[in-house]
């Protein structure tokens, strides 16, 4: 099979595609078949070697969506030939993945696996940031990164429930047309200094030095979820002095900790995705072998929606 991984630290073109030999599954795992494997910026800045970086030679893992090609033993909930859409730790930019059956849920019939990988993981990281949020239909809501994968679904989903006043927080104005057609009701761009009026919450995927500014758009008594891979300090003062809040959010303890929800996002997701209330958009649908040029385009803060490469 062939794989994706980096040898060194770097940009894009440290990423190398190899032949490897077929994984097998373990216990309690899957082996999947992929069609579909979502580029997320975690992934990007983690062949930078942000964030303290991984052991080299470097994998990425990430979401995948594809066809159940074996099972592990102790495995009973799905079997060969069904169509997946998972998280995986061990790799995901190969041809051949090994899933947790714990983290695999199937596609329905008739839905695509780039759908899946557009929808599932980034759909319920925002829905779990406004679950854990929780902003009232009187209260307004600012998202960072809005125009990414999880964002643009975010910008969505808010709306969906009701939130009065949804605000997208990007990197350029071109973007602002794209989001204003998924419902945002402002976007503001970090680098204009206009912040808009101030929101009740915010969702912030990126972090950095985004971070500090984002805590100064909260009301006094407002609340920030945090659930971007880039870091970031705030002087704890800016907190107390305005009673805000800030909430770190990982899926791995969200899906664990609060499973019922979790189960029910999913079911919402594909609802919602497949009524058409909800329109996952895919930027970019860009070969395995290409894997470079997608995190090209995610450097670059340039996508709108997801971007997926195909094996």
């Amino acid at each position: 099979m062939r794989r994706v991984r980096f040898h060194e630290y770097g940009g894009p073109e440290v990423l190398r595609v190899e032949e490897a030999e077929d994984p097998e599954a373990g216990p309690g795992e899957l082996l999947v078949r992929t069609e579909a494997i979502g580029v997320t910026l975690p992934s990007v800045r983690k062949v930078r070697g942000e964030g303290g970086g991984t052991v080299l030679p470097g994998v990425l893992g990430g979401e995948v969506a594809g066809e159940v090609v074996a099972l592990g033993a102790d495995v009973t909930d799905f079997k060969v030939g069904d169509r997946v859409t998972s998280l995986t730790l061990t790799g995901s930019y190969t041809e051949l993945a090994v899933v947790p059956a714990s983290m695999a849920s199937r596609i329905p019939d008739g839905a695509s696996s780039v759908l899946a990988v557009a929808l599932v993981r980034s759909g319920h990281v925002a829905l779990a940031a406004l679950a854990t949020a929780r902003p009232a239909a009187t209260e307004s809501v600012l998202i960072t990164g809005a125009a990414g994968g999880v964002g643009h679904l975010a910008v969505q989903l808010a709306r969906i429930q009701g939130v009065r006043r949804v605000v997208g927080a990007v990197s350029s104005p071109a973007k602002a047309d794209f989001l204003r057609a998924l419902g945002a009701d402002e976007v503001v761009t970090y680098g204009s200094g206009n912040r808009g009026d101030p929101v009740d919450v915010v969702l912030d995927g990126v972090g950095g030095d985004l971070l500090p500014r984002a805590v100064a758009t909260l009301v006094p008594g407002g609340r920030l979820v945090f659930f971007g891979s880039g870091g970031g300090t705030v002087p704890a003062f800016d907190f107390l002095a305005g009673a805000k809040t800030l909430t770190g959010l990982t899926m791995a303890r969200f899906s664990t900790a609060r499973r019922e929800l979790y189960d029910l996002h999913g079911e919402m997701l594909w609802e919602l995705a497949l009524s058409g209330k909800l329109q996952p958009a895919v930027h970019a649908e860009i070969p395995l072998a290409d894997a470079a040029r997608a995190h090209e385009i995610i450097e670059a803060r340039a996508n709108l929606g997801k971007v997926v490469l195909r094996p």
